[in-house]
């Protein structure tokens, strides 16, 4: 019985210098749903998340971090006391192999050496045991095959993926359409649902996975 869930949500921030820095445009808003259903449903919840504009949840364990080290270093923390994880954070792969201890001036080229950051959702996925595990998939094509992909690679149980097109803003929409895959091969398809009903979808489809 899943009593206590781990939700990370927002993106994460790799710094170039100290005013300049890699990240991505996710808003949040999508985890901290996912938070606030747990927490109506009875649930322990831990969020952590990445800098965002929203207002933490009221009554669930908050812990703020910028970096994908920072995160990862917060979902290993947490991880233990979990019986379910939900990653719908949208974590830099990449960051600059050193930060720039002042700003950079503008004249002259630059080349930004950058390195793959930890790939947190899979090493969960090894780490995981009995927990469920839901991931996230953002694609621009092929959007059923690369998501069962990513669902095996890392050891899901879930995967929720959409696709990023002209015209659907993942970002920016009040509403989205997306798939669920489960590691048994059971896929829903969802359409046009805000991002308040459809944390509750996919929270329910976590609280009812059985592992086998």
């Amino acid at each position: 019985m899943i009593k206590h869930i781990l939700v990370t949500a927002g993106p994460t921030r790799e710094k170039i210098d100290p005013v300049r820095y890699i990240s991505n445009y996710s808003t949040g808003v999508f985890g901290y749903e996912i938070a606030n259903a747990a927490k109506r449903r009875g649930l322990s919840v831990t969020l952590i998340s990445g800098p965002t504009l929203l207002t933490p949840p009221e009554k669930v364990k908050f812990v703020s971090v910028e970096s994908a080290d920072d995160m990862r270093a917060a979902v290993l923390k947490f991880l233990n006391w979990s019986d379910c994880v939900i990653m719908t954070a949208a974590v830099a792969d990449w960051r600059p192999r050193r930060s720039a201890r002042r700003k950079m001036k503008k004249s002259g080229a630059r080349n930004i050496e950058l390195v793959e950051n930890p790939d947190i959702l899979a090493e969960v996925g090894r780490l995981k045991k009995r927990r469920v595990v839901v991931g996230f998939a953002l694609e621009t094509e092929n959007l059923e095959k690369n998501a069962l992909k990513k669902l095996k690679d890392k050891n899901l149980d879930i995967i929720v993926a959409n696709r990023l097109t002209s015209k659907r803003n993942v970002f920016g929409d009040e509403t989205l359409d997306v798939v669920t895959i489960d590691r048994f091969g059971n896929r829903t398809r969802i359409f046009n649902k805000d991002k308040s009903k459809l944390a509750k979808i996919i929270l329910d489809k976590a609280l009812k996975f059985r592992i086998h």
